[in-house]
C-alpha cells in the first residue's frame, strides 16, 4: 500500500512538489510529536527493565517485596504503572487515534529510520496505533477499552498485582491523618482511588469476575463518590466507565442506590447552606485575629476541611458531563438527582468557593507570619515574664520600696526562682515547655490566692501581666508548620483544573455587577495554583532540569485563565468606549471657535455629556477594580494588574481592529463598479474613531494609548501580510513560529472570502491590481493617474493612496508594498522557470535564436528589409508572446503601484517625522558614499555580514519610502543565453501595438482589443532586464539602437519619408527607449552611444512640437 501511494506521488510532479513543501515545513513539529511518542514508549520499557533487574537481584538485598515494605519506595512503585496509564490515557483523549497514525506514517516518510536501542518506530507504532476511542457524545465506546489499549506491551503481572494489593490495603500517602473524621474517609484518599482506577485497567478480570475485591474497593474509597478526577482535572465517571464490567458495576449498584445518593445530596446540601454564612461571618474584619486562630487551630482548620470536603464533592457531582459518558443515560438520571436533592446552584457553589479559598488565603498567610516571628515572639514573651518575675522579687526583697508592701524573704526567693524558670524554658522542646508553662500559670495563681496579694493592686497587675505572657507563650510555641500542612492537603483544587471554567461565567458577570470581587478572585486564582504541586513535585525531588518548563507551562496554562476571566473587564470597557464615540461623534455637536450666547443652550447638550461623563466613570471603576488586585505569583510566573490590564486592553482593541479590517475590505467580485474607494473611505472613518475613543480614554485607564494602538495596528497588519505572503513561500512562517502572532493577545484568523486570498491585505492588494489592470486601463504618468481605456474616467490617482494610508496606516501601506514585492518576485521566478524548461531547452527555438543572433551580428551593421526581417522571426514565436506580455505588464503594474505606495510613504513620513525623514536620508546616501568608495578602493571599509547595519536600515527606509522600486533587484539569475535577443524580439514584436500619443505624452495601444499599456509594458521590460548583468541590457539597447537605425536607413534609402519626419517604428521605439532610460536611471549620453545624436535631436523636436 505504502509502495502504491510513493507510486502515485512520484508519477505526479505536482505531488511531488506537495510532499517536498510539507516535509520542509512540518518535519520539526511532526519530530516533536513523535520524541513524545517514542519518551512513552521508552518510560515503560525503562521500567520494565528495573523490574527484571530487581527481580533477577542487581540491587543488592533489596526485592520487589521489600521496597514495597519501604514507605517512599511503596508510593514511587504505584506512581510508576499510575502514570504510565495516565500519559496512555491522556494521549488517547488529546491525540485522536487517526491523527496519531497519521503522524508517525508522515515522521517514518519524511524523517531518517531514528531509533535507538531501548525503542524503535516499529514499537512505538504498536502502543500507539489507534485504539477506536474517541472523545465525542456520538461515538461508541470502543470494545474492550482501555484494557486492550494497555495490554500492547505487557507489564509484569506480579508488579500490578502487588501494587493493586497496596493500593487496595494502605493508606499510601498518610492522608488519614489530615482528614481525621470518618465522613471525609474518601476525600482523604481521593487520590489513592484515582491511581487504583487507572491501575485496575493492567489487571481487568477483577474489574470483571472479582466481585469481592471490587465490594471492597467501592465500600472503601467510592462508598459516596462516583465522579472521579483522574489527573489534573481529568474527570471520569465510574458509571460509564465501569458499565462494561460486571464486579465493578455489580459493587457500584449499592453506591448509586437512590436513596443513598439522596442522603449524600441531603447531607452536601445542607453543610453548603451552614457554611456559606458561617465562612461570611469568620471573613468579617477583627473575627480572624491571632488571638482567636491560635486558642481555636482545630476548629480553623475543620473549617477548612470541611468546605472543601463539600466543595469537592458538589464541583465533581454536579458539573457538565464529558463528552465520552455524556450519551450516557444514567449517568444523567444519577446527575439529575444530585442536582435536585442537593438544590444545586452554581452561583452558591462559587460563592463557597471564593469564601473558602479567601479564608485559606488569610489563615495561611497569618501561619506564616507567625512563624516566620515565632522565635521572637517567644524571647519577647519570656523576657517580659522574666523581668516581672525579678521586680516583684525586688519588691518583697525591700529594696524597691512600694506602698503597703511589707518586706518577705520567702515571696523574694520565690519570685526569683520563678524568673528563672521561666528564662530556662525552650521553644525547641514544645512538650516540655508546654507542661512547664501550665505548671507555672497555676503556681502563680496560687500564690496570688494564698499570700493574699490580691489586695496589692500593683502586684496583682504584675501577676496578671505575667500569666498574660505565659498564655501567649503557650499559643507561639503551638505554632507549627503541621497547621500548613494541613491546609496545604486539604485545600487542593486539581479536580476543578478543568471544572472552574464552568464558572468563568458566573466570575464575569459577578465582575460586571462589582469590579472589587477581582480581590476575592485572587485568592481563588492562588487556591487553584496549589495544583501545580501535582506535577511538580516528583520532577522536583529528582532535580530534574525540565522543572522549569514543566512550571512554565502549567503557569503560563493558569495565568492565560487568569486573562481570561479577567477579560471581561476590557471587553466591558470597550462596550462602554463604543457608546462614548458614538455620543461624541453622532451626538454631541463640534463647539465653534465663536459661538453666539443665544446659541449656548443648543450646544450645551447637557444630558448627552453627563451621559459620556456617567459611562467614563464607568470604564474608571472597571479600572480601578482590577487594579485592585496586589501583584501575584501565580506558579512561577508573577501577575501585575496594570500589565493585565494593558494586555487585556491590547487584546480586546487587536480582536475589534482585525474585525473591522476583515470586514472593511471585502469585496464584491460581481460588482459592476469598483468598491475600493468608497471601503477605505469607510473604514477609515471606522479607524478613526476607534483611535479618537482610545485617545479620549487613555487618560482614565492609566495607559498610552497612542502607543498600544501604532503597536498593535502595527501587529495586525505585520501578521497579516505574512500570512499572505506565506502563499509565496516555500518554507512557511506558521502561527507557532511567527514574531507577530502572541499567545497572551491573539491576533484572530479570519476565513478567507475568495479563492486567491488568504486575509484582507491580499484582498485589497488584488483589488488594486483589478483595477488598474492594464488591459482595461491606461496610466498617464504626467497626471499620475490610470484611467479607463473605453470610458477615459479616472480610475484612481495620487490622493487615492493617502486613502489606504488613513484606513490601513503607514503599516497597511508598507505592508502592502511588501506583497506587491513577493507577487512581483513570483511573476519573475514563473516567467524566467518557463523559460529555462521550456524555450531555451527547444531545439527549435535555439536553432531560431542561433540564427536571429547570427543575423544581428554584428549589432552596428544595418539590417537590409528590416521589416521583413524582424516579422519573419517575431512570427515564429506568435504563440509565446501573450504569455510573456501577461508577466511583463504584471510585473509593470506592480512597480508602477510600488513607486506610488514609496512616494506616499515618504510624503507621510516628511509630514509627520520630518527629522527621521532627513536623518534616514543622510544615513542612506553616507552609508552608500562609503559603500562605493570601498568598491573603487577594497582596503576602505565594509559592512561585514554579521553588521545587522544595511538590513536594519532597509528596513527603515522601506517604511520612510526612501526607495526605488525600479532599481531593485528581485530575484538571482544565471546568466541565460540568447536571453537577450529574446527580449528584443519579444519587444519588437509588441511595438507595432503600440502608438505615441502626444495627448497623453505616452505609448498607448493603437486599438482597444489589443489590450497593451504603454507605461507598464516599458517598466515590466525594465524590470526583467534589471534582474541580469547590465551587459545583458547593453545589447538589448544595442539590438534596439540597430534596429531604428536599419528602419532609419530603409526609409532614407528607399525615399518613402519625409526630411523632417520620422517612421512610426522609428518614433515608437525611441519612445520606448526614452522612457526605458528614464525608468533604468540611464543618461542620455548613454543612450547616444546606442542611436546617433542626430536622430535623438530630430525624435525630441518630433515629439514635443
Amino acid at each position: 500500500m505504502s509502495d502504491e501511494y510513493d507510486q502515485k506521488i512520484d508519477s505526479n510532479p505536482q505531488l511531488q512538489d506537495l510532499d517536498e513543501e510539507f516535509r520542509e515545513n512540518y518535519t520539526d513539529i511532526l519530530t516533536r510529536f513523535y520524541l513524545v511518542f517514542e519518551s512513552l514508549h521508552k518510560y515503560i520499557m525503562d521500567l520494565s527493565h528495573f523490574l527484571d533487574d530487581l527481580e533477577e537481584g542487581l540491587f543488592i538485598q533489596q526485592t520487589l517485596e521489600s521496597v514495597l515494605l519501604n514507605e517512599e519506595g511503596k508510593q514511587l512503585l504505584c506512581e510508576a504503572l499510575y502514570l504510565y496509564g495516565v500519559m496512555l490515557l491522556v494521549v488517547d483523549l488529546h491525540i485522536e487515534g487517526v491523527i496519531r497514525e497519521r503522524m508517525l506514517v508522515s515522521y517514518y516518510r519524511y524523517s531518517a529510520q531514528r531509533s535507538t536501542a531501548e525503542s524503535n518506530i516499529d514499537d512505538v507504532c504498536k502502543l500507539l496505533r489507534s485504539t477506536g476511542f474517541t472523545n465525542t457524545s456520538a461515538s461508541k465506546r470502543a470494545s474492550n477499552y482501555p484494557e486492550e489499549y494497555f495490554k500492547r506491551i505487557p507489564v509484569n503481572p506480579l508488579y500490578v498485582n502487588m501494587v493493586l494489593g497496596r493500593l487496595r490495603s494502605d493508606d499510601v500517602y498518610n492522608q488519614i491523618s489530615a482528614y481525621p473524621f470518618p465522613e471525609h474517609r474518601s476525600t482523604a484518599l481521593a487520590t489513592q482511588a484515582a491511581m487504583l482506577y487507572v491501575c485496575l485497567f493492567f489487571a481487568p478480570s477483577i474489574l470483571h469476575t472479582h466481585t469481592a475485591k471490587m465490594r471492597e474497593i467501592v465500600d472503601k474509597y467510592f462508598p459516596d463518590n462516583w465522579v472521579i478526577s483522574i489527573y489534573m482535572g481529568i474527570t471520569v465517571n465510574l458509571i460509564d466507565s465501569w458499565e462494561p464490567y460486571k464486579a465493578a458495576r455489580t459493587a457500584l449498584s449499592n453506591t448509586l442506590d437512590s436513596s443513598n445518593v439522596r442522603d449524600i445530596s441531603s447531607r452536601y446540601a445542607s453543610r453548603m447552606q451552614k457554611l456559606i454564612p458561617h465562612t461570611q461571618q469568620l471573613l468579617k474584619e477583627g473575627a480572624l485575629i491571632e488571638e482567636n486562630v491560635l486558642d481555636h487551630v482545630s476548629k480553623v482548620t475543620n473549617v477548612v476541611r470541611e468546605c472543601n470536603v463539600t466543595l469537592r464533592w458538589l464541583m465533581l457531582h454536579a458539573s457538565m458531563p464529558g463528552p465520552a459518558w455524556e450519551g450516557n443515560k444514567r449517568c444523567k438520571q444519577i446527575r439529575d438527582q444530585v442536582i435536585a436533592d442537593a438544590k444545586y446552584s452554581p452561583l452558591q457553589v462559587f460563592e463557597l468557593l471564593l469564601n473558602t479559598a479567601q479564608f485559606e488565603l488569610k489563615i495561611r498567610d497569618m501561619f506564616k507570619c507567625l512563624l516566620i516571628e515565632k522565635q521572637n515572639k517567644w524571647e519577647k514573651y519570656k523576657k517580659e515574664g522574666v523581668e516581672r518575675m525579678m521586680e516583684l522579687s525586688e519588691v518583697f526583697s525591700g529594696i524597691k520600696p512600694l506602698t503597703r508592701v511589707e518586706k518577705n524573704e520567702n515571696l523574694q526567693s520565690w519570685f526569683g526562682a520563678m524568673g528563672k524558670q521561666i528564662d530556662s524554658l525552650k521553644h525547641e522542646d514544645a512538650t516540655v515547655s508546654g507542661r512547664k508553662i501550665v505548671q507555672l500559670i497555676q503556681a502563680l495563681q496560687e500564690v496570688q490566692e494564698f499570700h493574699q496579694l490580691e489586695s496589692i493592686l500593683q502586684v496583682r497587675q504584675f501577676l496578671a501581666d505575667t500569666r498574660n505572657y505565659l498564655h501567649q507563650m503557650i499559643r507561639t510555641i503551638n505554632i507549627k508548620e503541621d497547621v500548613l500542612i494541613t491546609l496545604q492537603i486539604v485545600g487542593d483544587l486539581s479536580y476543578a483544573w478543568e471544572i472552574v471554567d464552568s464558572y468563568t461565567n458566573i466570575m464575569q458577570e459577578g465582575i460586571k455587577k462589582n469590579p472589587s470581587l477581582v480581590i476575592k478572585l485572587r485568592a481563588t486564582f492562588l487556591k487553584l495554583s496549589s495544583a501545580l504541586e501535582i506535577p511538580l513535585l516528583r520532577i522536583n525531588q529528582a532535580h530534574s532540569p525540565d522543572l522549569v518548563s514543566v512550571s512554565q507551562y502549567y503557569s503560563g496554562e493558569l495565568v492565560g485563565y487568569v486573562r481570561k476571566v479577567l477579560h471581561i473587564i476590557p471587553e466591558t470597557m470597550f462596550g462602554l468606549l463604543a457608546r462614548i464615540v458614538s455620543l461624541q461623534t453622532s451626538v454631541i455637536k463640534e463647539l465653534p471657535t465663536r459661538l453666539d450666547k443665544d446659541r449656548l443652550r443648543e450646544y450645551a447638550q447637557l444630558e448627552d455629556r453627563h451621559e459620556v461623563a456617567k459611562l467614563t466613570h464607568s470604564v474608571s471603576i472597571f479600572t480601578e477594580g482590577i487594579l485592585m488586585m496586589k501583584s501575584t505569583l501565580v506558579g512561577i510566573i508573577r501577575v501585575d494588574p496594570k500589565q493585565l490590564l494593558e494586555d487585556g486592553i491590547r487584546k480586546e482593541l487587536v480582536k475589534h481592529i482585525a474585525t473591522a479590517l476583515d470586514n472593511g475590505l471585502t469585496f464584491n467580485p460581481k460588482a459592476k463598479t469598483s468598491e475600493l474607494v468608497g471601503k477605505l473611505e469607510t473604514l477609515g472613518k471606522i479607524m478613526d474613531g476607534h483611535r479618537r475613543s482610545f485617545e479620549y480614554i487613555q487618560d482614565y485607564v492609566n495607559i498610552y494609548g497612542l502607543k498600544i494602538w501604532q503597536e498593535e495596528v502595527s501587529r495586525i497588519i505585520s501578521y497579516n501580510v505574512e500570512q499572505e505572503c506565506n502563499s509565496f513561500l516555500r518554507n512557511k512562517v506558521q502561527d507557532w513560529q511567527s514574531v507577530h502572532q502572541s499567545k497572551t493577545i491573539p491576533i484572530p484568523k479570519f476565513p478567507p472570502t475568495d479563492s486567491t486570498s488568504v486575509n484582507f491585505i491580499g484582498r485589497l492588494a488584488r483589488e488594486l491590481i483589478r483595477i488598474t489592470d492594464p488591459k482595461t486601463t491606461i496610466y498617464i504618468e504626467h497626471m499620475t493617474a490610470w484611467y479607463d481605456v473605453k470610458t477615459h474616467n479616472e480610475v484612481i490617482n495620487m490622493k487615492f493612496f493617502s486613502k489606504i494610508t488613513n484606513s490601513v496606516g503607514t503599516a497597511g501601506l508598507t505592508g502592502l508594498d511588501r506583497l506587491f514585492s513577493f507577487m512581483i518576485v513570483t511573476e519573475l521566478q514563473n516567467y524566467l522557470n518557463a523559460l529555462q524548461k521550456g524555450v531555451l531547452k527547444d531545439k527549435a527555438w535555439l536553432e531560431m535564436l542561433a540564427v536571429v543572433s547570427k543575423g544581428l551580428s554584428p549589432s552596428s551593421a544595418i539590417i537590409s528589409n528590416p521589416g521583413r526581417f524582424y516579422s519573419q522571426h517575431t512570427s515564429r514565436a506568435q504563440r509565446v508572446w501573450p504569455q510573456i506580455l501577461d508577466r511583463v505588464l504584471k510585473v509593470g503594474q506592480m512597480q508602477l503601484l510600488r513607486k506610488h505606495i514609496a512616494y506616499e510613504l515618504n510624503i507621510s513620513c516628511k509630514f509627520d517625522s520630518k527629522h527621521l525623514a532627513s536623518a534616514l536620508q543622510v544615513m542612506n546616501d553616507a552609508l552608500l558614499a562609503e559603500i562605493e568608495a570601498h568598491y573603487k578602493e577594497p582596503s576602505k571599509p565594509y559592512p561585514k555580514e554579521s553588521n545587522p547595519l544595511l538590513y536594519e536600515l532597509s528596513t527603515y527606509l522601506d517604511w520612510a519610502g526612501i526607495s526605488n522600486p525600479y532599481m531593485k533587484i528581485y530575484v538571482t539569475t544565471k546568466n541565460l543565453e540568447y536571453f537577450s535577443v529574446l527580449s528584443f524580439l519579444f519587444v519588437v514584436s509588441q511595438l507595432p501595438k503600440l502608438t505615441y500619443a502626444k495627448t497623453v505624452g505616452s505609448l498607448i495601444s493603437r486599438r482597444v482589443q489589443d489590450q497593451i499599456d504603454g507605461v507598464p509594458f516599458i517598466v515590466g521590460v525594465q524590470t526583467l532586464l534589471r534582474q541580469f548583468h547590465p551587459e545583458i541590457r547593453n545589447q538589448f539597447m544595442l539590438y534596439l539602437g540597430q534596429y531604428v537605425k536599419s528602419y532609419m536607413e530603409t526609409a532614407i534609402s528607399s525615399g518613402t519619408g519625409k526630411a523632417t519626419e520620422l517612421p512610426n517604428e522609428v518614433m515608437t521605439t525611441l519612445y520606448f527607449l526614452e522612457s526605458f532610460a528614464h525608468y533604468s536611471g540611464i543618461t542620455r549620453k548613454t543612450l547616444a552611444v546606442h542611436i546617433p545624436e542626430p536622430i535623438l535631436d530630430q525624435y525630441q523636436i518630433l515629439s514635443t512640437s
